[in-house]
């Protein structure tokens, strides 16, 4: 059980690490088994003590996750997956609130007050509990762009602008649900040159949103399914905002290579 990997599928992720890892610096040496459990715990939800000893010792692979995502190189592993340039006719923006274990409100103080950390750190108290709001963008394959976090009680519109923003350029239609349903969101998707496909709250009045288009909605709630399947991206174990988008990273730079 040395590797989550096998070799075929190593053979793919090994260049790709290769060329984003921090260079100058010497990879453990079993890079294959380090990343191996750095995978297991985040799909199986685990403490990084609890890793099997068939992965070496735990701290090599926690060392590595933290400081690699302190890097950014969780980030871009993904965005060399997803590539710069991405198809963009359709893109389905969602998001979903993220349970947090209460062990994932413990980052440093750094002298703020809580409330201030817990924004920091993208940790707030909705109805549905303590966790994080995590927002997606996703093309019309139903595969991520781009992820934001906010705190639990955090509404997902406000996202939707960086969402939209971080994409090479604006998507020929945008297909979201009643939550996004705002007349200067509407405007706005309309100045960029996108098509909104949004419905209508149930007391507004009527506005075209072609049905063809968001019957296919349901590809981004089938991307939320996948990542989900990871237990460590279905309930939020990490103090900082940091590991836990690299955590979804990860799930998400997965999901593109498995398909």
């Amino acid at each position: 059980m040395q590797s989550v990997f096998s070799d075929a599928a190593w053979s793919v992720w090994e260049p790709l690490i290769e060329e984003v890892r921090p260079k100058g610096k010497t990879p453990p040496k079993n890079l294959r088994r380090t990343i191996s459990a750095i995978f297991w715990r985040h799909q199986n939800g685990a403490k990084w003590r609890a890793l099997p000893s068939e992965f070496g010792p735990w701290w090599i692979a926690a060392q590595l996750f933290i400081r690699w995502s302190k890097l950014g190189v969780w980030q871009r592993l993904f965005e060399k997956v997803r590539g710069t340039d991405p198809e963009l006719g359709m893109v389905f923006l969602d998001g979903t609130t993220i349970r947090a274990h209460h062990k994932a409100a413990g980052a440093a103080k750094k002298g703020d007050t809580v409330k201030r950390r817990r924004d920091r750190e993208a940790l707030g108290r909705s109805r549905g509990g303590f966790g994080t709001k995590v927002c997606v963008a996703a093309d019309g394959h139903g595969k991520a762009l781009s992820f934001t976090l906010s705190p639990g009680q955090a509404h997902e519109l406000p996202s939707a602008y960086a969402l939209l923003d971080d994409l090479p350029h604006p998507p020929t239609y945008v297909v979201c649900d009643r939550g996004y349903a705002s007349h200067k969101f509407r405007e706005y998707l309309w100045d960029r040159g996108s098509r909104p496909v949004i419905p209508p709250r149930k007391n507004d009045p009527e506005v075209a949103c072609p049905r063809w288009a968001y019957r296919h909605r349901h590809l981004v709630e089938n991307l939320w399914a996948r990542l989900k399947e990871w237990r460590a991206v279905a309930t939020r174990y990490e103090k900082t905002a940091a590991s836990f988008l690299s955590v979804i990273f990860i799930a998400a730079t997965a999901d593109y290579i498995k398909a």
